[in-house]
């Protein structure tokens, strides 16, 4: 790959979401200071929105690991599109609750309202987050609101944090779950980068890679990243990977508006379609004839 060629560490563009290069931009920052005054706070709901590729999941991880692990117990549900007591058993595994192999919805409510009971005993507080919540059915939304009645006179025993793409909202102005709705009390949603936010994105990734030289991508680079992104993160990081690679492939050290030209057109193209490949393969065929040919000529 690109990395020794560039002076790299690791791969910068990677769409696995990586805690370690996350980028707080006044969008990211804002969402997750309000996570965490609202985990304080001990509120019921909380929800974050935002288009897909925003970095959702990465604002979650980031999240989950900014928490004082001796105060607060959580779980994370990455796949919630799963009836109730499936979703009840898969909060119970992530707290670690024991429970009999054969067991109903009640049996399975009494054990985790034990379980919360005691935790709130203990001086703790337990936070639940589900990812793509936008595919919970509304059975198991409604199921997650009863759940979320457990509370003192003073606080609530469980606090739920809905990621979700757009499609959450509609599903919540469902008016048989009207009373989760009104239980929402902090909600944020996810913005695309603006164009500066895109240049020092590109960069912040660079750096944590290990990137030691100067502009890799220039400014007509970013620009044309920016415009065919729209300014999402997931795709900006497609886009920024298949341009290196267009780049390592002329053997050039700077990425330029052609290479990302290439990136788009192979990212537009339908699956499993190679056209980026087969321009890479076919300029390093060039560079390695062009120093077969030196080395002939200096032989002679």
């Amino acid at each position: 790959m690109y990395t020794t060629h560039f002076g790299l560490h690791e791969l910068p563009f990677s769409i696995t979401p990586d805690t370690s290069f996350y980028f707080a931009c006044a969008s990211h920052q804002e969402a997750l200071n309000m996570l965490l005054v609202a985990v304080r706070s001990g509120e019921g709901f909380i929800k974050v929105t935002g288009e897909v590729g925003t970095g959702k999941t990465l604002l979650c991880r980031k999240f989950l690991g900014a928490l004082d692990s001796e105060d607060i117990v959580t779980a994370y549900i990455p796949n919630p599109y799963v009836g109730p007591m499936t979703l009840l058993l898969g909060v119970a595994d992530e707290l670690g609750i024991e429970y009999p192999e054969r067991l109903y919805q009640h049996q399975l409510l009494k054990l985790l309202t034990r379980y919360l009971l005691e935790v709130h005993g203990n001086g703790k507080r337990v936070v639940v987050c589900l990812d793509e919540a936008q595919a919970l059915p509304i059975e198991t939304l409604e199921a997650l609101r009863l759940l979320s009645n457990l509370e003192t006179e003073r606080r609530k025993l469980l606090q739920v944090v809905l990621f979700g793409q757009p499609e959450l909202n509609r599903k919540l102005n469902n008016p048989a779950i009207r009373q989760l709705k009104q239980r929402i009390t902090f909600s944020c949603v996810l913005a695309p980068l603006g164009l500066t936010d895109v240049e020092y994105y590109l960069a912040h990734r660079l750096y944590i890679a290990g990137y030691p030289g100067p502009r890799l991508f220039t400014e007509a680079a970013v620009k044309r990243l920016y415009t065919a992104s729209r300014g999402i993160p997931r795709v900006i990081n497609i886009l920024a990977h298949k341009a290196l690679l267009a780049a390592y492939g002329e053997g050039v050290l700077q990425a330029d508006v052609m290479h990302v030209k290439a990136a788009v057109q192979d990212t537009e193209a339908l699956p499993g379609h190679n056209s980026l490949i087969r321009y890479v393969a076919a300029a390093l065929t060039l560079l390695l004839i062009s120093a077969s040919a030196l080395v002939w000529s200096s032989l002679a």
